[in-house]
C-alpha cells in the first residue's frame, strides 16, 4: 500500500526556512499564496512528477484531490500537511478567512480523498479531530507553520479552524 511521506512537524526549521515563513506571514507573502501559489503548485507538482513540490519550498505541500460535495466534480488544491502515527494531518485555516475552505466541506461530504506528494499517490479518509486530540495536532501544525495561531485569532468568534486526520484506506 501507498503511502505520503512522512513529514514530522518536530524537526527544527533550518534559519533559512524561518525567515521563509515569516515572509509567507507578511501581507505580501499571504496575497501571494492565497492568489497564486494555490493555482501554480498543482501545475508545477505534475509538470516536475512531483520533485518540486511548491512555489515556496520551504514547507511540506501535498495534492489533496476530493470531490465536490455539491458538484461532485474533482477538485485539486495544494495544502501544508504533516503526518502523525502514519496519518496526514491537515488545518483548515483557508489563511484565517471567515469562511471555511471548500475543500474541507468536500471532505466533510464525502471522505475519500487522493493525495499526491514527490510521485507518491494514495488514497485516504478523512475525519475531523476534536477534542484534546485536535489541541494536540493544532500544537504541532503550530510547530511546522507559526502562522496558524494567527489565522485562528482572526477567526475567533467566526469558526474554528478544524483539523483533519486522513488515515490510509
Amino acid at each position: 500500500m501507498a503511502r505520503i511521506p512522512d513529514f514530522d512537524p518536530r524537526q527544527t526549521p533550518s534559519p533559512i526556512k524561518r525567515r521563509m515563513i515569516s515572509l509567507t506571514l507578511s501581507r505580501p507573502g499571504t496575497w501571494f499564496y492565497m492568489n497564486v501559489a494555490s493555482r501554480l503548485d498543482p501545475w508545477l507538482v505534475r509538470a516536475t512528477g512531483g520533485r518540486l513540490d511548491s512555489s515556496f519550498g520551504m514547507v511540506p505541500i501535498l495534492l489533496v484531490t476530493t470531490r465536490g460535495a455539491r458538484s461532485g466534480q474533482e477538485r485539486t488544491v495544494p495544502l501544508l500537511y504533516f503526518t502523525d502515527s502514519g496519518n496526514v494531518i491537515l488545518m483548515a485555516s483557508s489563511f484565517g478567512r471567515p469562511r471555511y475552505p471548500a475543500w474541507y466541506h468536500n471532505l466533510k461530504a464525502n471522505p475519500e480523498a487522493t493525495l499526491y506528494r514527490r510521485g507518491v499517490k494514495a488514497r485516504y479518509r478523512a475525519e475531523e479531530v476534536e477534542g484534546p486530540e485536535r489541541d494536540r495536532l493544532y500544537d504541532l501544525a503550530n510547530q511546522v507553520y507559526s502562522g496558524y495561531s494567527d489565522y485562528e485569532e482572526r477567526v475567533e468568534g467566526t469558526r474554528h479552524v478544524p483539523v483533519m486526520r486522513l488515515s490510509p484506506v
